[in-house]
């Protein structure tokens, strides 16, 4: 594949994860400058720990949310500081404060991923604060607390701040990191096209077409947060055509989804192999021409031009099957959704350069498809009962950190306890597969890190230490979603560097981290089997959340779109199926690593996302075709049409959830027409639509069909004893 590229002005140029690293490190420079000023060096060192409390939470995301997750993020470490600080001579009720710290720290996972980070802060805190020397006497204990509350609140000021600063930035980068996994996409299907790999439902290979659809889900995501919160403000001009360009980016994966339909209908002659080449060539431009877009974002420069429609290479391939009909309307079909690409494009060119286009969404409705914020309580409760897996790894944790401690503590090397404490508080997941990858990246992580200690400790210069801290602290920072190993390498130098920072005459302890992070990776490996959620427990779930997101969209796509009326309902159901898939591809994934006695059976977990994905197929062309060729649609004929396929479809997937129903197999046997006539309906300027939108229904029925039956075969997976 051809990947056009604009010549790199900056090479320094870093992603979004990198600028929020050094951001990162010159928020934790400044505090640690400021304590110094004020208190000397113990205040600074401490005041530090504060602030690296508080940027576990600033993340690329938009000022109100980073003062909120900051805010909290500080608060979480300082009373774990507190904590710990009063109870450091007392070494039993410690270790009992380590376990109730685990288990809230854990069950705020509840609140989902924008959790995350913040669940760990009351785990570093303790050791950070047990790396120091103990506090002797309460006015000791009350400074080390202002220091590490001074800390918190100037970072807390340092990322507001910085996520003003950095917003235009982040949301170029966003949005090219969307427009990047948009152009994976479309390269993953033309693969597809030379390869001619298609199954005869239309699906491509299930794995690659998951982690490219997860991708992209992530990376919209995080785009919509970015630029959505901003639609509203003044003082950002680009922001109206760079919603515009994601908007149009969502819309031509449902584009390309049509566009995979029928092509096993074309035969594997010359001339279907031409035109399917054509076709290939055709999306791998529009590719091309979406990653310079996103070069363009990230290097500041103007993009292309708009580009037209006119394909005359593959009209001339569509013009090989002119002596038959039937092939001919099929063919001159794909040509109308390659037009259908190459038009989608067209607009965000045209977006991306400033030209005006139409905005599907206005600023209050767009803020629907921000993620939620907020802690609020009632996010707690479904998760207050021991089949909870939330609940289950909040034990989990509890119990595992809290006998690190205690045996930590009978270790013949019982001067470091916390370590033993954190790299179980970092192994530990909560499933199998997580804790794993964990586990391994920890060790040798660690190994990395303190060879990189064990060479610049031959420099005793307290000023380098204070340097590699920093770079440390940052790039542990950035790197920990991106590649845990480099992280895991940089969180042990920050952690040997800050206890020697703290304690110079207790050396750097290169050879009892080793041990601690070996055995603290065996004991969260054995813990991760106590209460385990085998991925069986939760299938019921996640197959009824796909169940409810497919109907809600079937309702939404399969219906007469009224002129001038806004699709948000559309869009929000269409971003819940895909998460719900995804969830249920995650799972798919996870249970790789559980037991062979527990595991999910992955055939009938695939089979079930294959037909979702050819479900999802069938909607889109059908959504085109009534967005796009409305005016040579007879109305009522079409709406009785959509009306009577939408309760077929919705009595299939119901049935997904109903005991006692008849079997998928046995309904909608009146679908309009059915899927194994190869007989096309004539395609043409003057002949009637109609035909093609009943055969498109009667397809999707089909699809319903088998997504019920793939979805039961799931539910009655056998179960974990």
């Amino acid at each position: 594949m051809n990947r056009l590229s604009l010549p790199r002005r900056w090479p320094w140029h870093l992603p979004a994860h990198g600028i929020n690293g050094i951001s990162v490190a010159l928020g934790v420079l400044l505090v640690q400058l400021v304590g110094g000023l004020l208190g000397g060096h113990p205040a600074a060192l401490v005041a530090s720990g504060g602030a690296i409390f508080a940027s576990l939470a600033d993340t690329p995301n938009v000022p109100r949310r980073t003062l909120r997750r900051v805010f909290t993020a500080a608060m979480a470490g300082l009373v774990a500081t507190v904590l710990v600080t009063l109870l450091r001579s007392h070494e039993l009720a410690l270790g009992g404060v380590v376990t109730v710290i685990a288990f809230l720290a854990s069950l705020a996972l509840a609140w989902g991923a924008r959790a995350g980070p913040i669940s760990f802060v009351p785990i570093l805190a303790i050791v950070f604060t047990m790396a120091a020397p103990p506090l002797v006497g309460w006015r000791a204990q009350l400074e080390h607390t202002g220091w590490t509350a001074l800390g918190g609140a100037l970072y807390l000021v340092w990322s507001v701040l910085a996520s003003r600063a950095l917003q235009p930035r982040y949301r170029g980068l966003a949005l090219a990191a969307a427009l990047e996994a948009t152009a994976a996409l479309l390269r993953s299907r033309t693969v597809l096209l030379l390869q001619d790999r298609m199954r005869p439902e239309g699906a491509p290979p299930l794995q690659d077409w998951m982690e490219r659809q997860v991708s992209l889900d992530e990376r919209l995501q995080a785009a919509r947060d970015l630029l959505f919160e901003a639609a509203h403000r003044p003082d950002a001009p680009d922001v109206p055509r760079r919603i515009a360009v994601l908007l149009l980016a969502i819309d031509l994966r449902d584009t390309l989804l049509g566009s995979e339909l029928d092509l096993d209908l074309l035969g594997h002659d010359a001339a279907a192999e031409r035109l399917r080449s054509q076709l290939a060539a055709t999306i791998d431009h529009t590719a091309a021409s979406l990653d310079r877009m996103a070069l363009a974002l990230q290097l500041g420069l103007p993009g292309d031009a708009p580009t037209t429609a006119h394909q005359p290479a593959l009209a001339d391939a569509v013009q090989a099957f002119g002596a038959q009909p039937s092939r001919s309307a099929l063919a001159t079909a794909l040509l109308d959704r390659s037009r259908h690409i190459a038009d989608d494009l067209a607009r965000m060119q045209a977006a991306l350069a400033g030209i005006q286009v139409p905005q599907p969404l206005g600023a209050a409705e767009l803020r629907a498809f921000v993620s939620p914020e907020g802690w609020p309580l009632a996010a707690l409760k479904p998760h207050l009962r021991l089949g909870s897996p939330i609940l289950r790894h909040a034990l989990r944790s509890a119990v595992a950190l809290g006998s690190a401690y205690f045996l930590a503590l009978a270790l013949p090397w019982a001067s470091h306890p916390h370590w033993l404490v954190l790299s179980v508080g970092v192994v530990l997941r909560g499933n199998l597969d997580q804790t794993l990858s964990r586990r391994d990246a920890r060790v040798a992580g660690t190994v990395l890190g303190c060879l990189l200690v064990l060479v610049f400790a031959q420099v005793h210069s307290p000023l380098l230490s204070s340097l590699v801290f920093l770079i440390a602290a940052g790039t542990s920072h950035a790197f920990v979603n991106v590649r845990y190993l480099v992280t895991a390498t940089a969180a042990t130098v920050m952690a040997l560097v800050q206890a020697h920072l703290a304690d110079p005459s207790g050396g750097f302890g290169v050879g009892e981290r080793l041990a601690d992070t070996v055995l603290g990776a065996l004991l969260a490996w054995g813990f991760s089997y106590v209460l385990p959620a085998w991925e069986r427990r939760g299938l019921g779930r996640l197959v009824e959340r796909v169940q409810r997101s497919l109907r809600a969209l079937v309702k939404e796509a399969l219906r007469w779109p009224e002129a001038g009326e806004r699709d948000v309902a559309l869009r929000l159901a269409r971003r819940e199926v895909y998460e719900a898939i995804g969830g249920i591809a995650a799972s798919a994934q996870r249970t790789r690593a559980e037991p062979r006695s527990v595991q999910v059976p992955l055939y009938a977990m695939a089979t079930l996302l294959t037909q979702c994905h050819v479900l999802l197929a069938q909607l889109a062309a059908v959504h085109t075709m009534l967005t796009r060729r409305a005016d040579r649609l007879d109305r009522e004929a079409s709406e009785q049409a959509l009306q009577d396929a939408a309760q077929q479809i919705d009595q299939l997937l119901a049935a997904i959830s109903q005991p006692g129903t008849a079997p998928p197999e046995t309904l909608a046997t009146g679908a309009p027409q059915t899927t194994g006539d190869l007989r096309l309906p004539p395609l043409g300027n003057n002949e009637p639509l109609l035909p093609w939108l009943q055969r498109r229904l009667g397809l999707a029925v089909q699809g319903a069909r088998r997504v019920s039956a793939a979805a039961v075969a799931v539910k009655e997976a056998p179960r974990e004893p």
